[in-house]
């Protein structure tokens, strides 16, 4: 059945890989030259070229999806692919990333739950695969702490999310509902005002006054630690094991078809990323914060990316169970009609990668394509 359109976009906890890890500390694996000065990603002289020319992705300039700063950035992609030539495309929402990848303009994205639920519904499961995880966490409930203490201060105050439907919202509403709490989910009004508020403006909504707290996700939470704020819940701390996806990797249908081999060295770069990260955390941090401030011309001040970059995890493993729970929590909310997931996932291509790696397979919550 077709998801409702007001869904939108949304992030899970990390297991990079230890074998990989060392060997990539090891050989100093990745450059931060990894660009030439065009920006395109450096081809090694004498690459071969995988079964196409090139391979368009697209992701977020934000933290939530690290593995992808990172991986473009020290040429970790570029180094799986050989020949083929990496182009990279960058998005603020991920709608306009899901109509991307359906019109061909990208063949493979990071992306959060949401969106990835709403295209592979919208379009009667034909568009996109998840391939694979990329991060967990990262979420916060931040307030005013002169105007709440507690939980139950929140009834009747002001909450910002970041847009109508999407991962943070659908999440916040969840919980309103658990207390036992009215809100129309589309309105935002009831027993606390859920006020949808771009993560770029609500930093300035907060210091005016204008909001009491935000359910956000980083780095705008730590923006508003930073204004003085205080953390009332961390969202990691309502699931299993605190683990629940807020980024995952999708690709078009078509191009997984037409170019596994492709598809695979994306993966691979990926889960190499990831491993790299785990074993250079802090060159990691500085590594994404440059490229921040490539994209948005305004790297992240100390204060705002250290705690930041603490409460996000890469991983693998798209923790499938967790997408599935996020989109029962939407269809509980009103803002998407009940829907058959399965399919969804592809993780063959993601399980051979770790399976030469020494590493388990993931599951895909019988999500998968048969």
């Amino acid at each position: 059945m077709p998801a409702n359109p007001l869904l939108r976009r949304g992030i899970a906890a990390a297991a990079a890989l230890p074998l990989l890890a060392v060997a990539l500390t090891a050989c100093g694996y990745g450059s931060d030259a990894a660009k030439d000065d065009s920006g395109k990603a450096k081809i090694a002289p004498g690459a071969k070229k995988l079964s196409a020319d090139s391979v368009k992705i697209g992701y977020f300039p934000n933290l939530t999806h690290a593995t992808a700063l990172v991986g473009d950035q020290q040429g970790l992609f570029q180094k799986e692919l050989g020949g083929t030539q990496l182009k990279t495309s960058t998005f603020s929402a991920g709608p306009s990333e899901i109509e991307a990848l359906t019109s061909g303009s990208i063949d493979i994205g990071w992306l959060g739950p949401s969106p990835a639920i709403n295209g592979y519904t919208q379009s009667q499961g034909k568009s996109l695969r998840i391939i694979g995880g990329s991060a967990s966490g990262g979420v916060k409930l931040v307030v005013n702490p002169k105007k709440i203490k507690s939980v139950n201060d929140l009834k009747g105050k002001k909450i910002a999310t970041p847009q109508l439907g999407n991962t943070q919202d659908v999440a916040f509403l969840n919980w309103i509902s658990d207390k036992g709490w009215k809100v129309d989910a589309n309105s935002g009004k009831g027993d606390v005002s859920v006020v949808r508020t771009d993560n770029k403006v609500t930093p300035d909504a907060y210091k005016s006054g204008s909001i009491d707290g935000a359910w956000v996700p980083e780095p705008t939470a730590s923006k508003l630690v930073a204004q003085g704020g205080k953390v009332l819940l961390d969202e990691s701390s309502l699931w299993p094991d605190k683990k629940f996806v807020i980024t995952n990797i999708v690709v078009s249908q078509k191009f997984l078809t037409e170019h596994p081999d492709v598809v695979e060295a994306v993966l691979r770069g990926s889960v190499k990323t990831n491993a790299w990260i785990k074993a250079n955390p802090d060159k990691a941090k500085t590594v994404a914060n440059n490229a921040l401030k490539k994209l948005s011309g305004k790297a992240l001040p100390a204060n705002v990316i250290d705690p930041a970059w603490k409460s996000i995890r890469t991983t693998d493993d798209p923790l499938a169970a967790t997408l599935n729970t996020e989109a029962a929590h939407a269809v509980k909310a009103g803002l998407l009609e009940k829907t058959d997931l399965k399919g969804i996932y592809d993780l063959r291509p993601l399980n051979k990668i770790l399976k030469a790696a020494g590493q388990p397979a993931v599951s895909d919550a019988g999500l998968g394509v048969k």
